[in-house]
């Protein structure tokens, strides 16, 4: 019985699935010690949800950055970046409005310039994205969304 649980477990990491498990206690640590953040694939438009949860985190955060290279600026006086490399300081957390597909990249990316984590949006999920993170050591919240987290904690403590 033990022999089997261990050959779950040891089929569970290879494919990622542990990776992509976060705890409420390590969301709680990203959303209550992260300072910067970086909204790749933030919008300009104020009916897209990037754009809306991208505003919000600017309420609770002490910087958030646009990176979205189709835009010059996400909102009057809001520059948007081309990409995380050009951002002027240490990324907390790369928050992913981007198709599972260009997940991987973006971890690459976040890796490339030292970010703490990489968290992506509702629907965003990407096993070898989750292997990469995984296998560098950088936190991957995948499947979720960073505004709904943070309510819970802003409601649950």
């Amino acid at each position: 019985e033990n022999e089997e649980r261990n050959n779950l477990f040891r089929r569970m990491l290879t494919r990622g699935a542990l990776r992509r498990m976060s705890t409420a206690s390590t969301t709680k640590d990203l959303l209550t010690k992260s300072k910067v953040i970086a909204v790749v694939g933030h919008s300009d438009k104020p009916g897209r949800e990037s754009h809306r949860i991208g505003m919000y985190l600017r309420d609770h955060f002490d910087t958030v950055y646009a990176v979205n290279p189709a835009v010059a600026e996400v909102a009057p006086g809001i520059k948007s970046y081309a990409s995380l490399a050009e951002i002027p300081e240490h990324i907390d957390i790369v928050n992913v409005f981007r198709r599972s597909e260009h997940l991987a990249g973006v971890v690459d990316d976040a890796l490339a310039v030292g970010a703490g984590a990489v968290w992506a949006q509702l629907g965003v999920v990407d096993d070898a994205a989750a292997d990469r993170a995984g296998a560098a050591g950088l936190p991957l919240v995948m499947d979720q969304c960073i505004f709904v987290e943070h309510q819970k904690l802003l409601n649950n403590g």
